[in-house]
C-alpha cells in the first residue's frame, strides 16, 4: 500500500515537472550549458596552440644580428617582419603579440664571444600571446645553445663539459590520463548538472506548493508524510539524472569532434566508460536531491528557497576549485566521502582509468545513507503543523 502511494506520489510530480516550462527550461540549459563550456574552452585552447606553429616574429634591428634572423627564417613556421618603431607601446596597445629587439651592441659582444643580449618585449597577462612567447623564448635559447656548443668545440672542449647531467624524461602516463589532467574541469559540468537538473522539481514541489497553498489539501490526504516527501525526492532525482546524463553524452560527443590530436592529446570516451561516468555520478543525483527537497521546506516562497539553493550551488563546484591546488590521487577511502569521492571517481573514468567496483559502492552507498538522513528530517518537517499553515 506505502509503495502505490510512493508511485502516487512520484508520477504526480513527474507529470506536474513535465508540464512546468521553468523546470523544462531548468533542465535544458543545465544540459547545454556545460558541454557549449566545454567545446568553447578546449577549442580556444587548440587554437593558441596551434597559433604558436606558424608565429611572425617582429624584429627591431635586424641588421644588428644577421646569422641569428636568418637562422629563424629558418625555422619551420617562422616569418620574420620588420618591428614597430616603439616595441614596448605595440605590445601593450595589442597591435603585436610580442617584439624582438636587437641591440646595436649585440654584433659586437657576439664577435668576442661575450654574452650578447636580446630584448623580447611581451605582455605577460595575455593568455593568447602566451604560446607565441613561449615558441620565440624555446627558439631563441635553442640557438644560445648551438653557438655555446661551437664555441667549446673551437676551443677543444667537448660541449659535454657544460652538461654534466643529461636528463633522460620518461613518461609513464598515458595521452588519456594527460588529456583528463587538461580536461579537468568535464566533472564539474557533470555535477553541476546533477545539482541543477532536479532543483527546479525539489523547489516548486516544497516551497513552491507551500507558496501556492496547494501543500495544505495535499497533505489532508490520508497517506503517510513519507510518501509524499519520497515521492518528491524521486521524482527530482529523475529529472537529475536526465540532466547528468545526457551532459555526459554530450561532453563526449563534443570532445570527439574537437581536433585534440592537433594539439597531442588522445581522448577516448566509449561507451563502457560512458556507463562508468553515469554510475560515479548517480550518487549525486540521490544527494543532491534530498538536500535540495530538505533546504527548500524550510522556505515559504519559491524566491525564498532559490536563495538558499543558490548558496548550496558552490557544494558540487568545491572539489574542482580544490584540484586546481591539490591533486587528488584516487585511494580507496575517498569513495565514501560525498562528493569528492564521485569526483574523484569521474576523474578516473575520464583519465581512462577503471576504479575499483568497491569504489563505486562505497561512495553510492555514503550517498545514499545521507540521502537517507536528509529524507527522515524532512518527513520530520511535513509533520509539524507549521510547516502546513504557516505561508
Amino acid at each position: 500500500m506505502n509503495l502505490r502511494r510512493f508511485d502516487v506520489v512520484f508520477r504526480k510530480e513527474v507529470l506536474d515537472g513535465a508540464r512546468d516550462r521553468r523546470a523544462l527550461y531548468s533542465l535544458i540549459v543545465s544540459v547545454i550549458v556545460g558541454p557549449l563550456l566545454v567545446g568553447f574552452m578546449f577549442n580556444r585552447i587548440v587554437e593558441r596552440q596551434l597559433s604558436s606553429r606558424d608565429v611572425e616574429i617582429p624584429v627591431v634591428g635586424a641588421a644588428n644580428a644577421p646569422e641569428l634572423v636568418d637562422w629563424l627564417r629558418q625555422q619551420g613556421g617562422v616569418t620574420i617582419v620588420e618591428g614597430p618603431g616603439d616595441p614596448e607601446q605595440a605590445v601593450r596597445e595589442q597591435d603585436e603579440d610580442l617584439v624582438l629587439v636587437i641591440p646595436e651592441k649585440f654584433g659586437e659582444q657576439f664577435e668576442v664571444a661575450k654574452r650578447a643580449e636580446v630584448q623580447l618585449v611581451s605582455d605577460g597577462s595575455r593568455d593568447s600571446a602566451r604560446p607565441k612567447v613561449q615558441r620565440v623564448r624555446s627558439l631563441l635559447q635553442a640557438y644560445g645553445s648551438q653557438i655555446a656548443a661551437l664555441r667549446l668545440i673551437a676551443r677543444g672542449v667537448s660541449p659535454a663539459i657544460a652538461a654534466p647531467i643529461e636528463i633522460d624524461n620518461i613518461e609513464v602516463s598515458s595521452a588519456q590520463q594527460r588529456a583528463a589532467r587538461i580536461l579537468n574541469f568535464v566533472p564539474l559540468f557533470i555535477m553541476l548538472a546533477a545539482f541543477t537538473g532536479g532543483m527546479q522539481i525539489a523547489t516548486d514541489s516544497t516551497a513552491g506548493e507551500r507558496e501556492r497553498g496547494s501543500l495544505e489539501p495535499l497533505l489532508c490526504n490520508p497517506a503517510p508524510r513519507e510518501a509524499f516527501v519520497v515521492g518528491k525526492w524521486l521524482a527530482a532525482v529523475v529529472f537529475s539524472i536526465v540532466a547528468m546524463a545526457l551532459t555526459t553524452a554530450l561532453c563526449a560527443a563534443v570532445l570527439k569532434y574537437l581536433p585534440l590530436q592537433e594539439v597531442g592529446v588522445r581522448f577516448r570516451f566509449d561507451g563502457a566508460a560512458a556507463g562508468a561516468a553515469i554510475a560515479a555520478a548517480f550518487p549525486l543525483a540521490l544527494l543532491f536531491s534530498s538536500l535540495q527537497v530538505f533546504v527548500a521546506s524550510f522556505a515559504r516562497s519559491f524566491k525564498e528557497a532559490q536563495g538558499y539553493l543558490g548558496m548550496l550551488i558552490l557544494l558540487p563546484m568545491l572539489p574542482g576549485m580544490l584540484a586546481v591546488f591539490y591533486s587528488f590521487t584516487s585511494q580507496l577511502w575517498m569513495a565514501p566521502i560525498p562528493i569528492l569521492g564521485s569526483y574523484v571517481l569521474l576523474a578516473d573514468v575520464l583519465g581512462g582509468k577503471q576504479p575499483a567496483a568497491p569504489a563505486f559502492l562505497l561512495a553510492a552507498l555514503s550517498a545514499l545513507l545521507a540521502s537517507f538522513v536528509l529524507v527522515y528530517l524532512t518527513t520530520r518537517l511535513f509533520r509539524k503543523e507549521k510547516m502546513i499553515f504557516s505561508r
